[in-house]
C-alpha cells in the first residue's frame, strides 16, 4: 500500500462539481492499494500516518502529529500510485490490485483511521475526482507498506 501524504491547512475533494470530502487542518492522503498488499498493510499504514509528527510545535519543529493536534484527515483513492514508468512512456498498473480488492482495503484503511479517532473525509472509490490542496510547508511524504521507500 502507498500513500502520498500532504499536510494541509485545507483540502476537499469534488466530483461532478459537488464537494463530497472536505477537511480545514489536517493531511490528505492519496492512497494506493497494491496487489499483494492485505489487512497488515492498511494497519501499518494507518497507524504510522496518524503518528507521523508532522506538525509544528511551539518552537517550530515538527514534532506533533495528527492525534497531538487533533487534526483531520481526507483519503482520496489514486491507483496511479503503482504506475510503473520505468519501461516506455505508457505507465503498467500490472502492480495495482483488482478493483474489488483495493476498495475493500481503501475501505478498511479508513475505518483503521477512524479508530483512532480521527475525523476522516474521502473522496469517491474510482470516480473521477478534482482536488483542492492547500499545501502547508509544503509538506509531502511518501509511504510504502512494504517499505520500498
Amino acid at each position: 500500500m502507498r500513500a502520498v501524504v500532504q499536510r494541509v491547512d485545507k483540502a476537499a475533494v469534488r466530483v461532478d462539481g459537488h464537494v463530497v470530502g472536505q477537511i480545514e487542518r489536517g493531511v490528505l492522503v492519496l492512497l494506493g492499494v497494491g496487489k499483494d498488499d492485505n489487512i497488515d498493510d492498511v494497519k501499518y499504514l494507518a497507524e504510522k500516518i496518524v503518528n507521523l509528527r508532522v506538525f509544528d510545535d511551539g518552537q517550530g519543529k515538527m514534532n506533533l502529529s495528527l492525534l497531538d493536534v487533533g487534526g483531520q484527515m481526507l483519503v482520496v483513492s489514486q491507483f496511479t500510485l503503482y504506475g510503473d514508468c520505468r519501461r516506455g512512456r505508457r505507465p503498467s498498473y500490472s502492480d495495482s490490485a483488482p478493483p474489488n480488492v483495493a476498495k475493500e482495503l481503501y475501505e478498511a484503511f479508513i475505518e483503521e483511521v477512524k479508530r483512532h479517532g480521527i475525523h476522516v473525509e474521502t473522496g469517491i472509490f474510482a470516480a473521477h475526482m478534482l482536488v483542492e490542496i492547500h499545501n502547508n510547508g509544503p509538506v509531502t511524504l511518501l509511504l510504502d507498506s512494504k517499505k520500498i521507500f
